[in-house]
């Protein structure tokens, strides 16, 4: 451990048991911080990351929830202060994007896009960020994407959701100040699932674009959110930190 100030908080991730998820979970217990890890499908792959970061000697318990919905993340709240205590650190992960062309472009893929990420990202800090406020300490890390700082034509709902993850952290950091910090981290391409789904051809290009010539790893973007939890970063509020091999530049 190092002098992150992490070490006894609890933790919860959401969209926790696979690729960045499942990388922050891991990380995070190797600072000392007891994990809740959400996840909504797939419960081997929950139990697995639980396992992983027991092995560390740190308390963790799974939750299965849709994090869309606003009755199921409250229960996932109550359940997790009964077993773990009050939540200090949140890092809002799942998410989902799929491709779309502009021509295909649906209300329907708007609204689930929406709907997982912008609310999946929403209801989470609401149901925590007051309770944190009061207790006088929170750190909240939202997991954007550089498709919200670029132009991206088959990925419109799946920017603009994005989009307004970064746009809600960066409002929210003024409301829950100064005892509260709430910051973005956009990833480029990373090797994860989610990262896959482009196609080798559209990832060969990426790579090409890529000034590091190179896919990010998840535990690339572990350690950038765990910075932006940890003490290191406390004069850092309401930013968004692309983590992209140099692909998008901010601003």
């Amino acid at each position: 451990m190092n002098n992150s100030g992490l070490a006894g908080k609890t933790a919860l991730v959401t969209g926790g048991s696979r690729g960045i998820g499942r990388a922050v979970s891991l990380a995070l217990a190797a600072e000392g911080v007891a994990v809740a890890i959400n996840y909504v499908a797939n419960d081997e792959a929950a139990e697995e990351t639980r396992t992983a970061v027991a092995a560390q000697g740190i308390d963790c318990h799974t939750y299965k929830a849709d994090v869309s919905d606003a009755g199921q993340v409250n229960r996932m709240i109550e359940a997790i202060e009964a077993d773990l205590g009050p939540v200090d650190l949140l890092v809002t992960n799942a998410g989902y994007g799929a491709l779309e062309e502009h021509g295909k472009l649906s209300f329907e893929t708007w609204r689930w896009m929406m709907s997982v990420n912008a609310d999946g990202t929403f209801l989470p800090v609401a149901a925590l960020a007051s309770g944190m406020a009061e207790r006088g300490y929170g750190r909240i890390v939202c997991v954007a994407s550089i498709a919200a700082l670029r132009a991206r034509p088959a990925l419109i709902s799946y920017s603009a959701a994005k989009a307004a993850v970064i746009s809600f952290a960066r409002s929210c950091s003024e409301v829950f100040a100064p005892n509260v910090r709430i910051n973005c981290v956009a990833p480029g391409l990373i090797d994860t699932d989610l990262g896959s789904e482009v196609g080798p051809d559209a990832s060969a290009k990426m790579i090409a674009a890529t000034p590091l010539k190179r896919i990010g790893q998840p535990e690339e973007i572990a350690d950038a959110v765990v910075f932006l939890l940890s003490d290191r970063s406390s004069y850092i509020s309401g930013q968004t930190l692309a983590v992209s091999g140099g692909r998008v530049t901010v601003p």
